[in-house]
């Protein structure tokens, strides 16, 4: 809200001044009347600029973690089973957390709330906080009086995603920190250790094998244009960046994602999965299934198979049932095409959705659980070549050089 500096006089004539927040200076003056002040000036103050908080907002800096959504929901369902008032509530948990953008979103919804908004509309204020599905389960909580449960659900909902996330990201930090390290030791060989032996071999006027001549010449280019590479890999980044900030791009990319050998599969599984799990929540919940497929496609995390789910919408909307949509994406197993048309047919398309959620999450923790054991191979693979170029690149030469000084 705007901030306003004011002057006035009180009843016995002393100067009062300071500072008061209000929608308006109306709405000051007003408030100062109440109080027996009687305005004489009222100036609307400009906000000052925080450059590091504007930096921080420009660069996205600032995010929720799922840990701090997961619990601000658990304290939520805690406080709305105690019959506690939910603006109460959420001033109570907003004094308790130090992400600053969270602060800044509960007190906008309070703000909205005691404006007499309801908490789902609030809550959709802010999108880079609260999901498309999360906004819907509240809105159905508060339509059916059940507000807690819907907090209920919503917190299994992000602890099922935590974990599956977790687990994906422990499994690909071995791999991704032996592949970051062995680029680390290639830059400095290339920067630093050949460039030793070159002038070594210059001096002894050697006929150097291919794989030397290679070594050479790979670290003569970082050597004259390592400081260009750098920026090339700045500007990649940030142009890589705003790619993926388009419509296109980010859809492109995430097919892409998907398609990766070895781990492209399990991040498939693991998106279908939370697909189910929304859908079978979002269902049991009573939001009609082609609203429910639209905030689902909103939510899910993947532009490309959000783009699927949105066409599975279009054809509920057309007649069609879910299975024959589900069918035309490519993207389910013949078994779990079978659970959509029993789902449908039996009409407990909720358990069936369930059943899916659960089969996709058992194949993603048994893939996550060995990509460990698959990937360890390949990675020995590429540093053996990297170490095979190596030794003979600079040790056959210095054998010779032996061989010379032995006669």
């Amino acid at each position: 809200m705007p901030l306003f500096s004011y002057k006035g006089r009180k009843a016995d004539g002393a100067l009062a001044e300071g500072e008061m927040e209000s929608s308006s200076s109306s709405a000051v003056a007003g408030s100062l009347m109440e109080q027996g002040i009687t305005p004489l000036q009222i100036t609307e103050q400009k906000k000052r600029v925080d450059l590091i908080e504007q930096i921080n907002k420009k660069l996205d800096l600032h995010k929720v973690s799922i840990e701090e959504l997961l619990m601000f929901t658990r304290q939520m369902s805690a406080l709305a089973k105690a019959g506690i008032p939910i603006t109460r509530a959420i001033a109570g948990i907003r004094e308790s957390i130090q992400n600053p953008l969270l602060i800044e979103a509960l007190q906008d919804v309070l703000e909205q709330l005691e404006s007499g908004r309801s908490l789902s509309i609030a809550l959709a204020r802010h999108p880079r906080v609260f999901s498309n599905l999360y906004i819907s389960m509240i809105q159905v909580g508060e339509n059916t009086g059940r507000l807690d449960q819907a907090f209920d659900q919503m917190a299994a909902y992000i602890d099922r995603n935590r974990k599956m996330s977790h687990n994906i990201s422990s499994a690909l930090r071995y791999p991704t920190t032996v592949i970051v390290a062995i680029l680390i030791a290639l830059a400095i060989v290339n920067l630093f250790v050949i460039p030793k032996f070159a002038d070594f071999f210059q001096a002894n006027q050697l006929e150097l094998p291919w794989q030397t001549v290679f070594l050479l010449a790979t670290s003569n280019f970082f050597v004259a244009n390592w400081v260009w590479m750098l920026l090339l890999i700045v500007i990649a980044g940030f142009a890589f960046r705003h790619y993926i900030s388009t419509s296109e791009g980010r859809y492109r990319w995430h097919h892409f994602i998907l398609r990766v050998p070895v781990v492209g599969g399990i991040l498939l599984r693991a998106y279908l999965a939370r697909f189910a799990r929304s859908f079978a929540m979002a269902y049991g919940a009573g939001v009609p299934i082609v609203q429910g497929m639209g905030v689902i496609s909103r939510s899910v995390g993947n532009e490309y198979i959000a783009r699927h789910v949105a066409d599975m919408r279009e054809g509920i909307e057309r007649g069609e049932t879910l299975a024959v949509t589900a069918h035309r994406t490519g993207m389910f197993t013949p078994v779990v095409m079978q659970m959509f048309m029993v789902g449908e047919e039996a009409g407990n398309l909720e358990e069936m959705m369930s059943y899916i959620a659960d089969f996709y999450e058992e194949e993603v923790d048994y893939d996550v659980k060995t990509l460990s054991d698959r990937l360890e191979p390949l990675i020995y693979v590429f540093v053996g070549i990297m170490v095979l170029v190596l030794a003979l690149g600079i040790f056959v030469p210095m054998w010779d050089i032996a061989q010379l000084a032995g006669r």
